[in-house]
């Protein structure tokens, strides 16, 4: 695929106008990568390039497989970690996925965890 071909991609156009957002509120970033199978979250500090706390559903503490309920229970597992590691607050990067369905159900469940955004 040339350069031309995968700038003009609209998941690549999608997925950096978020980002692009994000990274300019100055937050922590809670990123969100979902496959047929799983789903993966973790929360980067842009600034260190740094990984700080990670979930996925190939976790041994999660049972499941791809879909919403596993996907709640990735966000509340994710949120108890970055709690643990001293992070409150977040901006949550969809990526270019849509805030429906699995992306939504780990959103929603971070909430109630505890974690803001």
């Amino acid at each position: 695929m040339s350069a031309k071909r995968y700038e003009n991609n609209a998941a690549i156009r999608r997925s950096r106008r978020v980002r692009s957002r994000v990274k300019a509120s100055g937050r922590l970033r809670l990123s969100v990568f979902r496959s047929a199978r799983h789903i993966y979250a973790q929360v980067i500090d842009d600034a260190q390039g740094k990984t700080l706390a990670t979930a996925s559903s190939l976790d041994s503490d999660v049972t499941g497989g791809g879909n919403c309920a596993t996907a709640e229970i990735v966000g509340k597992l994710l949120a108890e970690r970055a709690t643990a590691a001293g992070i409150s607050v977040v901006a949550f990067d969809r990526g270019s996925y849509p805030y429906h369905g699995r992306v939504k159900a780990l959103a929603e469940s971070a909430r109630a965890a505890g974690l803001k955004f």
